[in-house]
C-alpha cells in the first residue's frame, strides 16, 4: 500500500469513528497525476445522493503536466465504487447520528486507487483543546520530561 495523500486536518476538526475504503473513478490523466503524488484533500467530504451513489467532492488532483485537450478538471466530483449494503448501512448511520462522511485518505492498492473515509462527527473548540492536552502529554511521557 503507497499513500498519496492524507487530510490531516480531518482528525483535528472531527472526531473519527469508522473507517471505510472504496474504490475511486478516474480518468486517465488523473491517474498520471496520482503517480507524481499530487493531491489535495483539505475539504474533501462524501455524500451519498438519492439514488444511492456515492460521491467524492473537493478531492483536488491538479492538470497533468504534459495533458493535451484531453486533460481533466481539476475540481471534478468523483463517483466512488462500493457494495449497496455497505452504501444502505453508512446511509442509515449517517442519518440517525448526525454524522459526516470526511476523506481521510488515498492510496494506492495493487495498482488500483483507493479512497479511504470515516464517519465523522464535528468537535467543538473545548474538544479540540482536550486533545490537543493530550497529544502533549503522550508528548512528554514519550520523551520522559513530564513533570507537573
Amino acid at each position: 500500500m503507497k499513500i498519496i495523500g492524507t487530510n490531516k486536518r480531518a482528525g483535528f476538526d472531527y472526531s473519527l469513528k469508522e473507517f471505510f475504503e472504496a474504490g475511486i473513478v478516474l480518468q486517465g490523466t488523473e491517474v498520471k497525476v496520482l503517480r507524481e503524488g499530487k493531491v489535495n484533500l483539505g475539504e474533501a467530504y462524501v455524500v451519498i445522493d438519492g439514488e444511492g451513489e456515492v460521491w467524492a467532492y473537493n478531492v483536488l488532483i491538479p492538470q497533468y503536466a504534459f495533458g493535451n485537450i484531453h486533460n481533466h478538471q481539476e475540481a471534478r466530483v468523483k463517483k466512488l465504487l462500493l457494495n449497496r449494503l455497505e452504501i444502505n448501512r453508512i446511509y442509515h448511520t449517517m442519518k440517525t447520528q448526525q454524522m459526516s462522511l470526511v476523506v481521510t485518505k488515498i492510496y494506492f492498492k495493487d495498482s488500483k486507487v483507493k479512497l479511504e473515509f470515516a464517519l465523522a462527527k464535528g468537535k467543538k473548540l473545548h474538544d479540540k483543546r482536550e486533545s490537543d492536552k493530550e497529544k502533549d502529554v503522550k508528548r512528554k511521557l514519550q520523551r520522559g520530561s513530564y513533570d507537573e
